[in-house]
């Protein structure tokens, strides 16, 4: 007995349908030439699932389980900072988020970040997850790591739609999430952290993201803004959409802030801990500073505000934890406790003083928009992270794993090439990110029945 599989590469595979069967057999439909796939058979799964260590394998098990929920709360985010009638429509992206970058991701996006490659993209070597199954990944199942930094990349996405908040269409998201997540995050992710990346060869330190996450993400929503803004194609020559400013307002629904700060906040601690992908000092370090540096940031953002207007802000509280957790990022690893703090105070300082952009007049006559404020938060917070790890990563604390050897930062172990190093990293993810979702998001408006501006009864013009 055979059973037929079609498979989207257009090839055909047949399994014999016996016990003894070891293999996939199958014949191209396009070169007509037959080939072997060998599949692992229990035993094999079991002798590899074996040489992982079942502690480190439970811990970050138990990370990825507490980090998934970010994803949606993102979006969560996005609908309480949104005007009330658009709330439902700043929350549905994330939810697409989730479905589409995880078939991609099983299909062609693992294999492009963390396949072998060049030093800018991988290969597809494991094409739809081929050969990533129980062999050990360090101490953990390949597969698991493959699903923590599913994560990882699904909530960049999900913060980078955020340019769309209010202006853009939902049914553009679509292919802008496949495709984005393809050309622009794999990509990068593959420079910062493969073991071939030539970002990560020159000594970049990013521990979990400063710019895979922060300046991607940032840079990328401001990209769809910007296009948004000033459209090109079928959007511009539309008769009911124009592209205006829109206007300032209140967060639209507090409670929904305040659900996905408390979401945030606990899922950032499981995403830096389990990013040394064992339990050990490390893990430890890596979550106390994550919470002391979002606690510095939060405190600094509401207490600065309090100072100006004599009120206790949710909104300045959540920017401020916000600031702090995107400022821990790339550091995590490197820093100690009271350098986190300091991170903390400084990227809340910095950040307000960002979000003060988009309320300018110049802000109003230039159409720019932050809805999300991923522009101040995630890009500038993301770049001002990166260069701070360059000046004050300190090498012990790296090697609290016991593993790790770096050269150290500028401040602490006079390593002055690292900020160099940094700067760098930087440069490649702001210009990549930006440069690749604006041509993204315009080939996608050339398309007829995907304008990616909203019409105008959606839009809120500037009164």
């Amino acid at each position: 007995m055979y059973i037929f599989l079609p498979i989207w590469c257009g090839s055909i595979i047949f399994l014999h349908n016996h016990q003894s069967s070891k293999f996939f057999a199958g014949k191209s439909l396009f070169s007509g030439q037959s080939y072997t796939t060998f599949a692992m058979l229990p035993s094999q799964v079991l002798k590899a699932w074996e040489a992982c260590d079942l502690t480190d394998t439970l811990f970050v098990l138990v990370c990825t389980v507490f980090c998934w929920p970010i994803i949606p709360a993102v979006g969560l985010a996005y609908s309480g900072y949104s005007h009330r009638r658009n709330g439902m429509a700043s929350f549905m992206p994330s939810l697409l988020v989730m479905g589409v970058c995880t078939v991609q991701w099983f299909f062609i996006g693992y294999s492009l970040a963390y396949g072998d490659g060049s030093g800018v993209i991988g290969d597809l070597k494991h094409f739809m997850h081929n050969g990533v199954l129980a062999e050990p990944f360090g101490t953990i199942p390949a597969i698991l790591f493959s699903e923590f930094q599913l994560i990882f990349l699904a909530t960049v996405c999900a913060i980078t739609v955020g340019g769309f908040c209010e202006r853009g269409r939902v049914i553009a998201v679509v292919p802008f999430i496949f495709l984005w997540a393809t050309f622009i995050y794999c990509p990068l992710a593959h420079m910062v952290w493969s073991d071939n990346g030539f970002l990560g060869n020159i000594g970049v330190l990013d521990f979990a993201g400063g710019t895979p996450v922060h300046i991607c993400s940032g840079a990328s929503a401001s990209a769809i803004s910007v296009y948004l803004s000033y459209p090109l194609f079928r959007s511009k020559k539309s008769t009911v959409r124009h592209p205006s400013h829109l206007e300032l307002h209140k967060p639209g629904n507090s409670m929904s802030q305040l659900i996905a700060l408390v979401i945030i906040w606990n899922a950032w601690l499981a995403f830096d801990a389990g990013t040394t992908l064992s339990l050990n000092f490390k893990s430890i370090m890596a979550l106390c500073v994550t919470n002391l540096c979002a606690s510095g940031g939060a405190m600094t953002w509401a207490f600065m505000t309090y100072w100006e207007c004599g009120k206790w802000s949710l909104d300045s509280t959540f920017m401020g934890a916000l600031a702090g957790l995107i400022m821990i990022t790339p550091s995590a690893g490197f820093i100690d406790m009271t350098t986190s703090f300091c991170f903390g105070v400084v990227g809340a300082v910095i950040c307000r003083q960002a979000l003060r952009i988009k309320s300018t007049k110049l802000a109003a006559r230039l159409r720019w928009v932050d809805n999300g404020d991923t522009f101040a938060t995630h890009c500038i917070g993301g770049i001002v992270a990166t260069l701070s790890t360059g000046l004050f990563a300190r090498k012990e604390v790296a090697a609290y794993d016991g593993a790790t050897i770096i050269d150290g930062g500028v401040i602490f172990d006079g390593n002055t090439r690292q900020l160099g190093i940094q700067l760098l990293e930087a440069f490649v993810g702001l210009t990549w990110s930006f440069v690749g979702s604006y041509a993204i998001i315009a080939l996608i408006d050339c398309v007829p029945g995907f304008e990616v501006l909203a019409t105008d009864e959606y839009a809120r013009p500037q009164i």
